[in-house]
């Protein structure tokens, strides 16, 4: 991995020496981590659920993984200073596929009936490190776009208030993994800075990006209080890649002994579940007389107030975002057209790793539905490392030399 970190197209910044150290919670199989990259020495890592341990633990190895809830961790269990704590809270009670509860009020952090609400307990150890001269310089707290949207934006509100209260200022970017990877992965990335870093004017804007920040973020930074509208910062990344260096046929495995493509009954049974609207797409598809892959899913629709399962198609270079499996309907299936021939079959585990940017040494659980159980949960890992590389390792190493100039050396 290169040692220098590009910040725009005229700026670069050199790691310290010692590299750079974080906490990671709710950290899954610990994408998050592959992200960073080698730079970044994991201090300490959380999370409570029996395959993401799993998998993390075979991957990185226990020497800093805590099993237990966030709301039973203390200061005194996260070891040293961190440049960086990273929080992919659960996105369970925000996301569009959720149950809209939300993250819950602060004051009732105890209650384990919102798993949002386990971003409330994680800020309250943030602060009680405040307390001990530990607070890390730089949060980020990473969810998918209904935390913007969710009740008017007032559960963002929230968690951008009690970091105003914390001492930090923040601002949030959206970044889509469909830049790096041939899939449609939006998600929300929150940045928040220490007050007593200064912030290099390169990292900033005055004003939002279309690129990065959309109309949504706009509604949510437009809804809050105005204490805490004053500590909003305007990220500025630069410049998204100019391609994907991966398509998505260049991910599917034709070859792949173990892919089990469908019986041509079973393909015909998913046809005939298709709405006048994917059929005509298919026999589109079929008219082009070329070998075209896409993506299939079956979805639950109202027609006529009754619900109808059905099969949806779409020959996009991108496919949609992966999710954790709720049963069948969710599984992401891909279709291979050549004519009047259609094959379908589930995309493999290999498959949707590589969607995630994951290499190829990356170990996950054998069995197909835990395995994309901590994909479905998992980031993106070239979105983790474009938001490394141009903000937070300059924004680290500014808080670095703040904290050499001042004696605080970490420990």
């Amino acid at each position: 991995m290169s040692t220098k970190t590009t910040t725009s197209d005229n700026h670069l910044t050199e790691p310290h020496e010692e590299g750079f150290c974080f906490y990671e919670f709710f950290a899954g199989g610990g994408m998050a981590r592959v992200g960073l990259g080698k730079q970044w020495q994991c201090l300490f890592a959380n999370d409570m659920d029996p395959i993401k341990v799993s998998t993390y633990i075979d991957n990185w190895g226990d020497e800093h993984f805590d099993t237990r809830d966030v709301r039973e961790i203390a200061p005194s269990d996260l070891p040293h200073h961190a440049d960086l704590s990273w929080a992919s809270f659960p996105c369970q009670d925000l996301s569009l596929a959720g149950n809209g509860l939300g993250i819950g009020e602060k004051d009732s952090s105890v209650d384990k009936t919102t798993r949002s609400g386990a971003v409330w307990p994680f800020l309250d150890l943030i602060s009680r490190l405040g307390e001990e001269n530990r607070k890390p310089p730089i949060l980020v707290l990473e969810n998918v776009l209904g935390l913007l949207t969710l009740d008017q934006g007032s559960h963002f509100a929230a968690i951008c208030h009690q970091l105003s209260k914390t001492g930090y200022r923040y601002g949030a970017i959206i970044i889509d993994a469909k830049h790096f990877l041939p899939q449609s992965r939006p998600r929300v990335f929150l940045v928040a800075i220490s007050r007593h870093v200064s912030i290099p004017a390169c990292l900033v804007s005055e004003e939002p990006l279309s690129q990065w920040h959309s109309s949504s973020l706009l509604r949510a930074c437009d809804a809050l209080a105005k204490d805490a509208r004053n500590d909003w910062i305007w990220w500025s990344p630069g410049n998204m890649p100019d391609a994907r260096t991966k398509e998505l046929d260049d991910l599917i495995d034709f070859e792949d002994e173990n892919a089990l493509w469908n019986s041509a009954d079973e393909t015909r049974r998913l046809i005939s579940m298709m709405a006048p609207a994917n059929l005509a797409r298919l026999v589109n598809a079929q008219a082009s007389g070329e070998t075209i892959t896409g993506s299939l899913y079956l979805r639950m629709r109202k027609e006529k107030g009754i619900n109808r399962q059905r099969t949806e198609i779409t020959f996009s270079a991108v496919l949609g975002c992966l999710r954790t499996p709720k049963g069948g309907a969710s599984r992401p299936r891909i279709i291979v057209v050549k004519g009047n021939q259609v094959k379908t079959r589930l995309l493999s585990v290999k498959e949707a790793a590589a969607l995630m940017g994951l290499p190829d040494d990356f170990i996950l659980p054998t069995a197909y539905q835990s395995a994309f159980k901590v994909i479905g949960d998992g980031l993106a890992v070239p979105s983790v490392r474009f938001l490394a590389e141009r903000i937070l390792e300059p924004l680290a190493m500014i808080a670095q030399n703040n904290t050499h100039r001042t004696g605080d050396m970490r420990e």
